[in-house]
C-alpha cells in the first residue's frame, strides 16, 4: 500500500472509531487492530469499594471487569487480556481460598497469560501450583527458574498468540526475591538477570519466531526514585531493544496513558501500568498495514 493510502485510510478508521465503528467493519481498509487489555496487582479485590470509601468509592469489582472486557471484545475480535502478577494476598477471600477464586474468576473472564508476582508466594511454591488446576491462562516468567520446585514444567518463559495473522509473543519477567519474600515461599525457584533474560527472549520472539509484536509481562516495578540502580520497567526499555509493549506490575503506579521511552537504539517502547486492586483496566491498540505496525495508542479505564 502506497503511503499516501495508508494515511488517507488511516484518517478515514480514525474518524469512524470516533464515531464508535470498529474498524472490523471495514475490511477493505486492510487495517487490522489488536487490542491488549491488562491488570496488575489486583490482590485479591473480587469485589468492588463501597460507595462511601474515601479514596475507592464504588470502584472495581470482577463482575464490572468482566462486562467491560465483554463490550470491547464486541467492538473487536482481536484481543489478548494479560495480567502482570500480584494475583494474590490483599483481601479474605485469598486467606480462605488460597487463590482457587482468583483464578476460576480469571479463567471466566479469559484471560490469555499471567506473569508471577512477589505476592504469588505468599502460600509457597506448592500454594502457587495446588491452584494452577483452576486456571485456563498461561503462567510465563522467563527469568524465574523453577527445574528444582513443584513448579517445574507449569511455568513457560513466553508464549505466542495468532490473532489474525498477527504473531504476538508475550514474556514474562519477575523481581528479585531475595530479601522480599522468604525463602521459605520460593524455595528453590532461581532469579535471572531481567535484562540478560530479555535480550534472550527478544532474540528467540523477533529473530527466530518471527513476531509482528513484542509484549514483556513485567513485575518489576515502575521505576524507584530510591534507588536509581535498582532495575525497573523504564530501565528495561532503555537498555533492550525490540519490545514494543512492557505491561508492568508491582509499584502499584498508576498511568492515565502509557509512558513512551526510548529504547537502546532510539526507537518508542510503549510502558504501561494501572495501579491495583482491579480499579483501572489498561487498554492499548495497535494499528497494522499488512501485518506492520503503523500506529498504537493507549489508556486507562476506570471500573
Amino acid at each position: 500500500m502506497k503511503r499516501i493510502d495508508f494515511i488517507e485510510k488511516t484518517a478515514v478508521s480514525t474518524a469512524l472509531m470516533g464515531l464508535g465503528v470498529s474498524l472490523s467493519s471495514f475490511k477493505s481498509m486492510n487495517v487490522k487492530q489488536l487490542t491488549i487489555l491488562h491488570t496488575n496487582d489486583v490482590h485479591s479485590y473480587i469485589d468492588p469499594f463501597p460507595a462511601d470509601h474515601p479514596k475507592n468509592p464504588n470502584k472495581g469489582g470482577v463482575a464490572r471487569r468482566a462486562s467491560l472486557i465483554e463490550s470491547i471484545r464486541k467492538e473487536n475480535p482481536n484481543v489478548l487480556l494479560l495480567d502482570a502478577g500480584d494475583i494474590f494476598q490483599g483481601t479474605p477471600y485469598f486467606n480462605y481460598y488460597g487463590g482457587e477464586l482468583e483464578f476460576k474468576l480469571m479463567s471466566m473472564m479469559r484471560y490469555d497469560a499471567a506473569t508471577i508476582g512477589n505476592h504469588d508466594f505468599d502460600n509457597g511454591v506448592e500454594g502457587i501450583r495446588a491452584q494452577m488446576p483452576h486456571a485456563t491462562f498461561e503462567f510465563i516468567s522467563a527469568n524465574y527458574d523453577f527445574k528444582n520446585t513443584v513448579m517445574d514444567g507449569f511455568v513457560k518463559p513466553y508464549k505466542i498468540f495468532d490473532k489474525d495473522g498477527i504473531k504476538v509473543g508475550i514474556f514474562g519477567l519477575g523481581i528479585e526475591l531475595e530479601g522480599l519474600v522468604d525463602k521459605r515461599m520460593y524455595s528453590e525457584t532461581v532469579y535471572n538477570d531481567p535484562v540478560e533474560t530479555a535480550q534472550d527472549m527478544v532474540r528467540i520472539l523477533k529473530k527466530e519466531k518471527k513476531c509482528d509484536v513484542i509484549i514483556c509481562l513485567s513485575h518489576l516495578g515502575y521505576k524507584y526514585k530510591e534507588d536509581e540502580s535498582k532495575i525497573c520497567d523504564l530501565k528495561l526499555a532503555a537498555l533492550t531493544q525490540d519490545i514494543d509493549l512492557i505491561i508492568g506490575g508491582h509499584t502499584h503506579t498508576f498511568l492515565d496513558k502509557p509512558t513512551i521511552a526510548k529504547n537502546s537504539v532510539g526507537k518508542e517502547v510503549l510502558v504501561n501500568q494501572v495501579g491495583c486492586y482491579g480499579i483501572n483496566l489498561g487498554r492499548i491498540d495497535f494499528y497494522f498495514d499488512n501485518n506492520r505496525q503503523n500506529s498504537a495508542e493507549g489508556k486507562s479505564i476506570i471500573v
